[in-house]
């Protein structure tokens, strides 16, 4: 065996080939042709129609043997192009197919190169592959294809054959042509649909007369088939990533959805659940495989008849509906708060598809206001702003403050004449009543004392009128006393007697981690309980301390001296009898 160049690509001939048809016609031909000529040379004598009858058969079998050799050509072309065709067919992926192009093309048309060249997306012919007959990608300082030609196809459509570029007078002169010294070219376009996608360029730098019109035949017809299987392959990426963008912005949503606190629940037109996320799952108290699918009024049983005429409401007006509380009783919780947003759910055109409720379980948050609001009865509210519960501390710091004390008097007879349930019905009263003048002139209560209040003023919060506050303070008492007498029974007419001291005192939390109290310790304190324990019914002692700094807006009368437990020397003290 031996190896030629063929002048289209570096083939083997082998004796050992199997023979062919046009073979065998052309074996007889040439047997025909011995018989004749040994006849004609031999001694014997041939009648000459015997002659004539062996030339004709010889000349018919050539004929033949020509036609068969196109017929085989042919047959072995679409043979090429249906393997080709599965081949190429075979994958998806458009790097892949673009090789098995490009190495089938170069092995169909015997090239020495070929490049395929497919448009970008500013619309540039860009060479996508290239191979050369040892099947290798072709390195980027050997791209050199005749653009003339690859252009004339691209504005034509139609495909460029020449045997030897250099001589052919339609590329005379042409730079690429004489500088890369291309000679076999062989150019066709990439069409789907007569929209050109790119060209096929396969070329010899050696050999001329390579191509012929059967080349230029059957690289169209491959091209045709190539070009379907590039685009097929090109739309396979595009959607993939456009399945791989979608998968990721899906993967995103569901984190997001996931994620949200607020329960999400969605429901088609016959208000089939179709959606729901964790958050809803957690609020329902039903796992998902148990929501979706099923019916609202199924699952939102409990609230149903709160939320179904609302339900009606969005549907007939395609309007949404906020803020709607619902209290249902579920069987393992007890009763419940919810909020929800009721929502027309919209697809991309506007048309509504069902319904969207937002759905918050506001249960806890209730139980917490409420026990703010109990917290903020038994406390002032400017002691509440001033706790931080992370930082919560025993001890105090010092402050100048005007202390009050103001107790019922007759309380303690009127409750041996009453039941305990009228006597806290009645205390609440006048002790609600002490409360609102204090917070009124916003003093901080301390606590409640049986039928007594402790308050103080000018702390957390510093004021500079702070005495004088105490002493409206106990003046509006005075008159939402009367105000109750004018509403209670006369057995519940009871009296409030006041004292009202200034000094200072240490303000803090008193107690264990475990109870805290938020109070003033000082002498201060137990003077102001000592005045208001020597007030009479509805009247307000103030000590000499305090009525210093009020006495140019305070209308009093000195009031014999006190002689208190604890202190060695009587207190001196002025009976309030108004404001100047």
């Amino acid at each position: 065996m031996t190896l030629v160049n063929s002048g289209r690509s570096i083939m083997a001939t082998d004796s050992t080939r199997p023979t062919t048809v046009h073979d065998q016609i052309q074996n007889l031909s040439l047997q025909a042709g011995q018989i004749r000529a040994e006849l004609q040379g031999g001694k014997v004598r041939v009648p000459i129609s015997t002659i004539d009858g062996l030339s004709n058969l010889e000349r018919s079998l050539t004929r033949v043997a020509v036609k068969i050799e196109a017929f085989e050509t042919e047959h072995s072309n679409l043979m090429a192009l249906a393997n080709v065709g599965q081949i190429i067919n075979s994958s998806l992926e458009l790097d892949e197919v673009l090789r098995i192009v490009m190495d089938n093309i170069v092995r169909l048309t015997g090239a020495e190169r070929g490049f395929l060249m497919l448009r970008d997306a500013n619309g540039q012919m860009v060479t996508s592959v290239a191979r050369n007959w040892e099947k290798e990608s072709i390195h980027k300082t050997e791209l050199t294809v005749s653009r003339t030609i690859v252009q004339r196809v691209i504005e034509s459509g139609e495909p460029i054959l020449t045997t030897n570029a250099q001589d052919d007078q339609r590329f005379v002169g042409q730079e690429s042509i004489v500088a890369f010294n291309l000679r076999s070219i062989l150019c066709v376009p990439l069409k789907v649909k007569e929209d050109l996608i790119g060209v096929i360029y396969t070329d010899n730098r050696i050999r001329t007369g390579i191509f012929s019109e059967s080349e230029r035949d059957l690289l169209v017809a491959f091209a045709n088939q190539a070009a379907v299987a590039i685009e097929n392959a090109r739309l396979f990426s595009s959607l993939k990533q456009t399945l791989a963008e979608v998968t990721g912005l899906k993967n995103l949503m569901d984190n997001v959805f996931a994620s949200i606190a607020s329960g999400v629940i969605t429901a088609d037109i016959q208000d089939q659940i179709t959606l729901c996320n964790r958050a809803a799952e957690s609020i329902l108290g039903h796992r998902s495989a148990d929501i979706v699918g099923h019916q609202l009024d199924e699952i939102l049983a409990s609230a149903l008849t709160e939320i179904q005429p609302r339900l009606t409401e969005v549907r007939e007006t395609d309007k949404p509906i906020v803020d709607l509380e619902v209290s249902p009783h579920l069987p393992e919780r007890g009763f419940v708060n919810w909020r929800l947003n009721l929502s027309p759910l919209k697809d991309a055109s506007q048309s509504t598809q069902g319904i969207a409720i937002v759905l918050d379980d506001l249960t806890e948050r209730k139980k917490l206001e409420a026990q703010r609001r109990l917290f903020e009865r038994m406390v002032s509210p400017a002691v509440i702003n001033q706790l931080d519960p992370n930082s919560l501390q025993l001890g105090g710091k010092r402050a100048d403050i005007t202390v009050l004390f103001a107790d019922i008097r007759g309380f303690t007879s009127y409750s041996e004449l009453h039941s305990p349930e009228e006597l806290v019905s009645v205390l609440n009263q006048y002790l609600a009543a002490a409360a609102d003048a204090v917070l009124a002139e916003e003093g901080t209560i301390d606590k409640f004392l049986g039928d007594a209040v402790m308050a103080w003023f000018n702390a957390p919060i510093p004021q500079k009128d702070h005495t004088l506050r105490a002493v409206r303070a106990s003046l509006a008492l005075r008159n939402a006393v009367q105000i109750l007498h004018a509403r209670l029974p006369a057995t519940g007419h009871l009296d409030f007697g006041v004292g009202i001291h200034y000094g200072d005192a240490v303000l803090g939390l008193v107690g264990t981690e475990k109870r805290l109290e938020y109070t003033a310790i000082s002498d201060a304190v137990n003077v102001t309980k000592r005045i208001q324990e020597n007030a009479a019914k509805n009247q307000i002692l103030i000590t000499r301390e305090a009525y210093d700094r009020v006495r140019s807006e305070v209308d009093a009368r000195p009031y014999a001296p006190l002689s208190v437990k604890g202190k060695t020397q009587p207190i001196e003290v002025y009976e309030v009898l108004g404001l100047k």
